[in-house]
């Protein structure tokens, strides 16, 4: 348990929490008497709005900002306590338009990743409810008619690849055979002179050996050379993935911490 007392976000509903019980008036303090479980008993928030958010019941919701004390857990996304006060409390009508702004935001952020219906666009940066049903009808077209085109070319694709792999089977079952067929003729030569000076069981032997290990040779020098392209293939794919990971990460991250910065200022404590 921890003796600070944290600032962490609640949301509820109609002015309930989720006990029954009326959302005190700001500034009292709510205390819950017996055992204290995470995600079973005792006083929850989350230090991260979109934590909070996770939690949000369904509806239209107030959000709160909260104090919290006596901590008895601390998890990634939530957290427990004995006591809990609400500092500020933004209205439902006002945590909805906030909630919406945000979404508008984070859709403006990867308009640019998709060809989007002009009267989405306009929606996103005026948002007028006049034409969100038919923003929302365009986008979904749009969205439609994308995953048909994706699907095409994932279609061409797995074409080209199994193509690609039919090829490389054939072209490696055509140079094993000839690998294999230019071997045992040269083999047959060499036992055929050799048979002049030695006896021609172990010129066959020497010959078949050596058409082997040349086979061999042969073999693992390819699944070398593909081995090593494969690494470094994997390699670059997983350092791009990575940044991307990490730029988005970052991008979501700021996009939250605008978020969280535009409620306080609408509940005056910024």
């Amino acid at each position: 348990m921890t003796t600070a007392t944290v600032m962490a976000w609640h949301f509820t509903k109609d002015g309930m929490l989720r006990d029954g019980r009326p959302v005190p008036a700001v500034g009292e303090w709510l205390k819950h008497e017996g055992d204290v479980v995470i995600c079973e008993s005792g006083l929850h928030a989350s230090l991260r709005l979109r934590d909070a958010l996770n939690y949000a019941p369904y509806g239209r919701v107030e959000l709160h900002r909260v104090q919290c004390a006596e901590v008895i857990a601390l998890q990634a996304d939530k957290l427990v306590c004995r006591r809990r006060r609400i500092v500020a409390t933004l209205p439902a009508n006002e945590t909805d338009h906030v909630l919406r702004l945000f979404a508008r935001v984070c859709a403006l952020l990867v308009v640019d990743k998709w060809d989007a219906p002009e009267i989405v666009t306009r929606y996103l940066w005026s948002g007028d409810e006049s034409i969100r049903d038919a923003a929302r009808d365009a986008a979904r077209a749009a969205a439609r008619d994308a995953a048909w085109d994706a699907a095409r070319a994932a279609a061409r694709a797995a074409a080209r690849a199994a193509a690609r792999a039919a090829a490389w089977d054939a072209a490696r079952d055509a140079t094993w055979a000839a690998a294999r067929d230019a071997a045992w003729d040269a083999a047959r030569d060499a036992a055929r002179d050799a048979a002049r000076d030695a006896a021609r069981d172990a010129t066959w032997a020497a010959a078949r050996d050596a058409a082997w290990v040349a086979a061999w040779v042969a073999a693992w020098v390819a699944a070398r050379d593909a081995a090593r392209d494969a690494t470094w293939a994997a390699a670059r794919d997983a350092t791009w993935a990575a940044a991307r990971a990490a730029a988005w990460d970052a991008a979501r991250d700021a996009a939250w911490a605008g978020c969280e910065q535009l409620v306080l200022k609408r509940m005056g404590l910024l």
